[in-house]
Order: structure tokens, then sequence, then C-alpha cells
């Protein structure tokens, strides 16, 4: 085993990476102090620099910051994006004490076989083929060691990096993103967790034809093993090229696999990676993998995210005003409401016009337009002495940007006024509760969500 994936090798390296970021920190202090501008892409080159041997949960989670307009300034989340790779899968002889300590000694014969090698690895574990006894092919995804305390500090380098860029920037105040994110990514390290909430998208998704869910083994797991079925398929951006009515019918699969349990039951896959979807060729219905970052939202949540659509649609500011409360959002004036609906603007647009067209049009690049608005919020936001996003805004916000990205990969043309319609037309609060408390039941949740 490699020397840095020994604790003691772990901890030297987060000393030398905490002694790197607490110098980084002290020159910005100083440069505030003295009255200078900071250089953000110097500083994110010498952030990139410190974090650098951290290639783990800090990792995750700046691809999901990446994703948050303004959370962290656009050379920041571009030099992190660059630390983005796979995690140094264990060998065999570690894989073997790992297996024993989690289904015990004899472990090997509980299955038909088990490849020695990973099929791959992420940032919390890697992910091994086998076979179970009765036939069924197996994906056996198996978490690093001691992730508990690695989680741990890498959260406290993140509160270091959105410090940093506090003191050059106060227009946005990250404080309840930080929160949102370290509660999420404590709850992906439990294996237990995400078996029900597996469950619970088969639940949700059940009537879908066009969605697929594992099943979890649960013989075969435990609260740092996660045995479930192998899903079959291929990558997204293998169909970016097929003809347009297959294009148009991924897409819309996949819109339903995310919004459908949202609408319905008020709960959000809060990770739409291009790895964790695939897409059977056969009829292009869509395999959702990973279930660690799932969201449960408040009924009322989700008829504040419906509400903020008929504002923007009806040009109604008094609703408008209840939505964003609704979501969390605190200390509202007509000026601030003018500004964060630039931004709800630009992800409800595609769901305001009855037509089929692509989810960003205006510019060639849907990417650089989120940019130019969230510039443009950024500045605003800023002259008026800022915000704070609350908690509830960032998955949703990650799943609006993250699949209309993809959305935007496929060219798909698709009346997105419809799609949206078809889920929100019988919408009733009251409903939505009784249907999610019986879902998180069967998933096994109880009361906790």
């Amino acid at each position: 085993m490699a020397e840095g994936n020994t604790i003691g090798g772990r901890l030297r390296r987060y000393a030398k990476v905490s002694t790197a970021m607490g110098g980084i920190a002290a020159r910005a202090a100083g440069e505030k102090y003295l009255g200078m501008k900071g250089d953000p892409a110097r500083m994110a080159v010498d952030l990139r620099d410190a974090l650098g041997g951290l290639k783990g949960p800090l990792m995750k989670v700046a691809q999901i910051l990446s994703t948050i307009p303004d959370v962290l300034p656009e050379e920041y989340t571009a030099e992190l994006t660059q630390l983005q790779a796979d995690a140094p899968r264990m060998g065999w002889p570690f894989v073997k004490r790992r297996m024993t300590s989690e289904l015990g000694a004899g472990w090997p014969s509980k299955f038909q076989s088990f490849e020695k090698e990973a099929a791959a690895a992420a940032s919390l574990g890697q992910v091994h083929r086998a076979v179970h006894h009765d036939g069924r092919k197996l994906a056996c995804k198996l978490q690093y060691p001691d992730m508990e305390s690695t989680v741990e500090a890498d959260l406290k380098q993140l509160k270091v990096i959105i410090g940093v860029y506090r003191r050059y920037d106060k227009a946005i105040d990250p404080s309840e993103v930080q929160a949102e994110l370290a509660e999420r990514l404590r709850e992906e390290l439990d294996y237990e967790r995400e078996a029900k909430n597996m469950a619970l998208y088969a639940h949700m998704l059940r009537n879908e034809a066009g969605v697929h869910i594992p099943e979890c083994v649960s013989e075969l797991s435990s609260k740092r093993l996660l045995t479930m079925t192998w899903m079959e398929g291929e990558r997204v951006l293998s169909f970016v090229d097929r003809d347009p009515d297959q294009r148009q019918r991924l897409a819309m699969n996949m819109f339903r696999a995310w919004y459908v349990p949202f609408y319905e039951y008020g709960v959000i896959h809060g990770d739409p990676h291009l790895g964790n979807y695939t897409v059977r060729p056969d009829d292009l219905s869509v395999n959702l993998l990973d279930f660690g970052t799932i969201r449960v939202f408040k009924p009322s949540f989700v008829k504040g995210v419906i509400d903020l659509y008929f504002a923007l649609a009806n040009d109604d500011p008094e609703r408008a005003v209840h939505a964003y409360e609704t979501w969390g959002f605190q200390n509202l004036s007509k000026e601030l409401i003018a500004v964060l609906n630039q931004w709800a603007l630009f992800v409800y647009g595609p769901l305001l016009e009855d037509r089929p067209r692509r989810i960003q049009e205006d510019l060639p690049n849907g990417g650089n337009q989120g940019r130019m608005v969230a510039e443009k919020v950024h500045a605003d936001l800023r002259s008026m002495g800022g915000v704070t996003p609350p908690r509830e805004f960032v998955l949703m916000d990650r799943a609006a940007i993250g699949l209309g990205s993809v959305f935007w990969r496929l060219r798909a043309e698709i009346n997105w006024y419809q799609l949206f319609h078809e889920l929100i037309g019988d919408f009733d609060v009251d409903k939505l509760a009784a249907r999610q408390a019986k879902a998180l039941r069967v998933a096994g949740f109880g009361d906790e969500g």
C-alpha cells in the first residue's frame, strides 16, 4: 500500500496542506490590511498547488461548487476542476482486508465470483464486479478506510478556501451552502442510508419505464459496503451524435428521472454528474446510479418552486416574494427580488415558452450564457451588500444547471413547458406530503427522512 494511503501518511499530507492553506489565508489578510487588490487568478493557482495531493471528498465538493453561481469565483473552480481524477485504487491485499472487515473471514464463499481489479474508483470508494450464486451480476462499492476523518479534514479545508475568497468579495455569503454540502457529504459515507435511498427511488419511479434503479443485495452489504445489481449501459456522451428522435427520447427520460421524484415526492437526486447515469442502447432508457447525495424537501418548498415559476410567468412580484421566502431567502427588498429574478428567469426560461426549443438558445455556448448572467447577478448583489443563499437552494440549483448542460450537449429540442406542466398539473401540497411520507416508510426511513 502506498505511503499516502496509510493513516500516518494521510495525516502528514493534511498537515502539509493546512500549512500551505494557512499561508494563502495570511497573504490574503495582509493584502486586505494594506489595501491591495487581490489577484484571484494567482490565488487560484496557489490553491490548486496547495490541494494537489487531495483527490478525495474535497474534489467532489469542488465539482458541486463549480455549478453554483458565484459561491467561488471562476478562477477558483477552474483550478479545482483540474484536480478531478480517479482516486488511487486499493490493491488486492488491501481489498481482501476491507471485505473481511465488512462480511467476515469467509466472504469469498458468499459470491460465485469477485473480480480483483476495481471496475471504477471515485472519491469515497471503488467498485468491483462480482456474480451472485443465483447468477445475478453485481456491483460491490467498497468504501476506502478512515473516510470519516478524511471527510472532516477536507471540510476544514473547504472552510478555509471559502474564507479566503470572502476576504476579497462579500457579494455571496456561502455559509449555508457550506453547511448543506457538509451534511450531504457526511450522509454519503453511510452506505446503509444509500441503500434506503435506492429503495426510495425504486418506489418513486416504479411506473417510469424509461428509468431503471439498481437493487440492493442487503445480505452482502454493510455500512461501508454496498452491493447492488450491475446495470449495463453506455455513457450518455456516446449518444450526442444520434438522430434527433433518439436524443429527444433520452433527454425526456432523464428529465423524468430527476423531476418526477421532486414534483411528486419532494425528493431530488443532487448529483447529476455524467458518471451517475448510463443509457441502455436498446430503448434509450436511463440507469440512475449513485444515491449518496439525496435531498428530501418539505412539501412547502416544492410549492415555493412552483409559485416562483408562476410569479415569473405572470409578472407577480408578491408571489415571487412569497416563493423566495419559502425557499429560505431573508431580508427581501424590491431591488433584491429584481436581482434574484435575473437568475430565476435564466433557470426557468425554457419552461416559460410553450414550444419546442433547446435548453439554451441565445448563445452558441450555453455555459457562457450562464456565466454572463451569473456575473451580472454577482455585480448587482455586491452593490446591494450581498445575500446569503439558503441551504435548500444548493442541490436544486445544481440539478437544474447540471441537467441543463447535459440537455444542451444532447442538442435536445423539446417542449420543456409541456413536460413541466404534465408534472405540476394537479399539484396539491397535502397529497405530496402524504406520498412523501409513504415513500419514506416503504424505503425504511420511518419518520427520519
